[in-house]
Order: structure tokens, then C-alpha cells, then sequence
């Protein structure tokens, strides 16, 4: 049981450095800390689930909810998808981007640089997946790939942003329409 709860212990710490280090680095670097250390996304994802199974909703469910609301007909993109869980939850098209394959349905990339045709999803999806210190970048390639009137979901933790209002009047910059919050 200690050993246990040591383990534990380490991977919780592990987790919370590998976290600090994607936050304050480019999308192009973290791509390049899992490229040369493979283990440390297993263990980061490892660790989010752990954070995630302690909050009350984990916010995945409710774009699962509202994309089964919606036509199948949508095509979405879920940039930082990690395990798959909307492709794997929708009938809709589902492009899942990230830095490391959990699963087979994952394109290996960076946020920044999706391999996708501009105007070509109805829906981009960032669900506790923005990270990096170029968000400007990856939400500009995020409203690259949107068609016109396509819609943007973003679900992260308020303490991601030192001011909600400000990230809000940001993406209104990049021509985003804040339709509920």
C-alpha cells in the first residue's frame, strides 16, 4: 500500500512538471520533448486522467454531447484529441490531432501545422488541449481550417487564463463570435 501511494505520488509530480513544461514552451518544442522522450506522454496522460476523474464533469462529455446533437454530417477536428474519446464517441468525420499516437485514429503533428485544407471542418475542438506559449498560432490555424460560420469549441480551466475576459476579447480578434460561455 505505500509503495502504492508513493508511485502514485511520483507519477502525480511527474505529471504536474510535464504540464508546467507544455505550458511554457511552443507547440513546436513540446512536440519535440515527446519526440525524444515517448514515455513522458504516456505518463502526462496518465496523469490527466487521474486529474479528470476527480472533477465533477469532465467537459469531453459535454462536446460529446452537444456534436450527437448535431448533424453526423459535420466534420470535426479535435486538436489535442489524446485518446480519441470524441471520434470514438460521434458518427461524425472526426480529424484527431496529436503530438503522440495513443491511439491509431491519431495524426502524429503539431497544433500549429494540422494537415488539413483550409475551410475543410465544421467544427475545431480544443478540449483542455490549449497549451503552448503560441496559442495565437494554433487558434489562427484552428480558424484556417473552420469553414466560414463553422463554430470553435473550448473547454479549459479558468486558471489557464490570468483573465477569462481578455482570452474572450482576443479571440474576437482572430473573428471568433462568443456564443455562450
Amino acid at each position: 500500500a505505500l509503495r502504492a501511494r508513493m508511485e502514485e505520488r511520483l507519477l502525480s509530480a511527474r505529471f504536474r512538471y510535464i504540464n508546467e513544461q507544455l505550458y511554457a514552451s511552443t507547440s513546436r518544442e513540446a512536440a519535440r520533448l515527446f519526440q525524444s522522450d515517448p514515455e513522458a506522454f504516456e505518463i502526462y496522460h496518465r496523469g490527466f486522467a487521474q486529474q479528470v476523474g476527480r472533477w465533477p464533469e469532465n467537459p469531453v462529455n459535454r462536446i460529446i454531447r452537444y456534436l450527437r446533437r448535431r448533424p453526423a454530417s459535420l466534420v470535426v477536428a479535435d486538436f489535442g484529441c489524446g485518446d480519441c474519446k470524441i471520434a470514438s464517441s460521434v458518427r461524425n468525420k472526426v480529424h484527431s490531432f496529436d503530438l503522440v499516437p495513443l491511439s491509431p485514429l491519431v495524426t502524429v503533428c503539431d497544433m500549429a501545422k494540422v494537415p488539413l485544407v483550409a475551410e475543410s471542418v465544421d467544427v475545431a475542438v480544443f478540449c483542455l488541449a490549449l497549451m503552448g506559449t503560441n496559442l495565437q498560432e494554433i487558434l489562427e490555424e484552428a480558424n484556417r481550417v473552420l469553414k466560414q460560420g463553422g463554430t470553435l469549441m473550448v473547454a479549459e480551466v479558468a486558471s489557464r487564463f490570468e483573465d477569462t475576459r481578455a482570452f474572450v476579447n482576443a479571440m474576437a480578434q482572430l473573428g471568433f463570435k462568443s456564443v455562450s460561455k
